[in-house]
């Protein structure tokens, strides 16, 4: 079917882009993708709430995904987080079957990992030597696979700062693992997006598409300054709200020398920063909602830049409660899942503004 032949839609004289077999294959294979990388990012906050991200010493990218099978190999992987800071500067003592419930988080975030780069690799494998893959495509699919054998170097490289003369991860390396999972995520939705059947709305507004894209660059912003709060562990101090140290803007802000280390060092610099990204956020999704309604009144457009606004509506909400109750961590992964859930649905706003991937001539439903 080519592009001159898309059914209408019976709501509207609007036409709907096609939806080939190829394509609703790979767009399901996408989305269960995102979905596992998902469950990826959620352990991982686990992980760090837990304090665990530093119970495995060694990077095995092959043998590392069988765990301790016996005793003596427990004991083996016990002796190799005694010789680190965090054993011997605050876990001193601590028993072999509370280093297991923190090991076990651990292995469950790499396990995790291993099995989005399987999921991700053979189905592409498959796709790709079956003629699925439009041309267009494969450059998109083979970026997102690169970026995920990238992240599991990352990823070593973060737990690698905390093993020899710190007790915990960098929260540079932390803030940048946390964006590249994001930036995987992210990736996968746009490519899952613009295979979609839609209807062919004109944007709101010529300027529309840009402030889709300005919203999922702020969204990619704020999960980097979580990661931040989450490595100085700055969601625990300053827990009131809207005041914070009792000022609407607090004093010692800046005292670090030089000033831009108060943005990654300083903690109450850091919260604040993530508490003003968290404000912006909300003001220009609520703009966007307002402008969308007054200039397309009806449209899916429209809808879905309503619905992006409640979503930040709410995660606001859940990042204030987590915050006044000083990080439980159920408030705690449910403000990490909003923050995914946010930027899913931000990408797919944007991806919608920007219109459907052309059908090549000749593809069939």
């Amino acid at each position: 079917m080519t592009t001159a032949s898309y059914p209408l839609d019976e709501r509207s004289p609007v036409v709907l882009t096609p939806d080939t077999s190829a394509r609703r294959a790979i767009r399901i294979w996408l989305y269960a993708v995102a979905l596992l990388i998902v469950a990826l990012v959620l352990v991982g906050g686990a992980t760090r709430l837990t304090d665990s991200g530093l119970s495995i010493t060694e990077w095995k990218p092959v043998h590392g995904i069988i765990p301790p099978l016996s005793a003596a190999e427990w004991q083996e992987e016990f002796d190799l987080y005694k010789r680190i800071p965090e054993y011997q500067e605050i876990n001193q003592g601590m028993s072999l079957d509370a280093f297991k419930s923190i090991y076990w988080w651990e292995w469950t975030h790499r396990f995790l990992a291993r099995a989005v780069g399987f999921v991700f690799a053979l189905p592409l494998a498959f796709f790709w030597l079956t003629r699925r893959i439009e041309p267009a495509l494969k450059p998109r699919l083979v970026g997102i696979l690169a970026l995920g054998g990238l992240q599991g170097a990352i990823g070593w490289w973060m737990v690698a700062s905390g093993l020899s003369v710190r007790t915990d991860v960098s929260q540079y390396r932390l803030a940048i693992h946390l964006t590249t999972a994001c930036l995987i995520f992210a990736s996968t939705i746009w490519v899952a997006r613009g295979l979609a059947p839609q209807r062919l709305e004109a944007p709101p507004s010529r300027g529309s598409s840009a402030v889709g894209v300005f919203i999922v660059l702020l969204a990619f912003a704020q999960i980097y300054l979580g990661g931040l709060v989450a490595g100085l562990d700055a969601g625990f101090t300053f827990n009131t709200w809207p005041l914070m140290d009792g000022q609407l803007i607090p004093d010692g802000l800046f005292v670090m020398s030089p000033a831009w280390r108060n943005l990654f060092e300083n903690v109450m610099t850091v919260q604040f920063v993530h508490r003003c990204g968290a404000y912006l956020l909300l003001a220009v999704t609520l703009i966007h909602a307002i402008a969308a309604a007054a200039q397309a009144p009806g449209t899916g457009h429209a809808r879905r830049a309503q619905i992006l606004f409640l979503l930040v509506l709410a995660q606001a909400a859940i990042g204030i409660a987590t915050l006044l109750m000083a990080v439980p961590i159920e408030l705690g992964l449910l403000h990490q899942a909003g923050a995914v859930i946010v930027l899913g649905f931000a990408v797919a706003h944007a991806r919608g503004l920007a219109g459907p991937y052309p059908i090549p001539a000749g593809e069939r439903r």
